[in-house]
């Protein structure tokens, strides 16, 4: 932490804008006086924050073991996406659960899947600051906390939170299957489901004049949400509970891959533009350089 108007240190990070350090600044004071308190916004190419975004993205690998799985199913009914629940495909037994015939031979790789997602989702959710969330990774961006701003800097806050405990509530639903006798599957279930769509409809809502990808983002998290209490309210007494469960679900695990694209491509970006400048400025100085030196 910095005091307002001190020399900044050495070891900071630059932004594009040019050599000087990047700060946002928190206006807790008058507008003429310094500010007391700085808060330092790490440089965009950063490799945590190049992680954090192939975290989220590693979220994806859900739809290729669910895929997989369903295609080891050893039911007396084929499965299906649109009556069969997700979590039938990480059941350990065979036979009948809940009224359901239920048999996955492949449920070690269902249940992985859950947990792999959910650590992606948490990884993320740690390595991705806050101010990067709430200015969508735009290069060269300061972000000033005056007072309308906070309610954005709270909302980028709760929404790695949110994110973060999305991913504790999938890992415990693959660590403790349906059939294991225990109801902290459910409990992690519904804390994937609606800490996880309300963790979109923040960034959706906090990205809105930043990224193309805010409106689909926002929607995920609204779509996720609308099933959620549609299921809650109907106790999932449904013709199609598999797809009111997937409605649930899916969006989530796309709008955190969304999320995860758009900072990769940024980070990606700012990367590939400040290795050119380093490339270009090298060149210079090389022909600046008197022969034979």
């Amino acid at each position: 932490m910095l005091v307002g108007g001190g020399p900044a240190r050495s070891d900071t990070d630059t932004s594009i804008q040019g050599e000087g350090p990047y700060y946002a600044l928190c206006m807790t004071t008058a507008a003429d006086s310094p500010s007391k308190d700085i808060i330092y916004i790490p440089a965009l190419p950063s490799t945590r924050f190049y992680a954090g975004a192939l975290a989220l993205l590693s979220v994806l690998q859900y739809f290729v073991a669910e895929a997989a799985v369903i295609g080891a199913w050893a039911g007396q009914q084929p499965y299906s996406r649109r009556t069969g629940y997700i979590s039938d495909l990480g059941a350990v037994g065979c036979g009948v659960f809940d009224g359901r015939d239920v048999c996955s031979p492949a449920n070690v790789l269902m249940n992985a899947s859950f947990v792999v997602q959910g650590i992606g989702m948490m990884v993320g959710a740690l390595l991705l600051g806050t101010a990067l969330l709430c200015t969508a990774a735009r290069p060269g961006v300061r972000f000033t906390l005056a007072p309308a701003s906070r309610v954005m800097w709270a909302a980028a806050i709760a929404a790695r939170a949110l994110t973060a405990a999305a991913g504790a509530g999938t890992v415990l639903v693959g660590l403790v299957p349906e059939d294991a006798g225990s109801e902290w599957h459910v409990v992690g279930a519904i804390l994937y489901f609606a800490a996880g769509g309300l963790a979109l409809v923040l960034l959706g809502w906090l990205w809105l004049r930043q990224t193309a990808l805010s409106w689909p983002i926002l929607a995920c998290g609204v779509v996720s949400l609308g099933a959620l209490i549609a299921g809650g309210v109907t106790g999932m007494d449904v013709p199609e509970p598999g797809t009111l469960e997937r409605l649930m679900g899916y969006p989530i695990t796309i709008g955190t891959a969304a999320v995860g694209l758009v900072v990769a491509q940024r980070v990606g970006r700012e990367r590939s533009v400040r290795k050119a400048a380093r490339a270009a400025r090298g060149g210079q100085a090389g022909r600046r350089l008197p022969p034979g030196s």
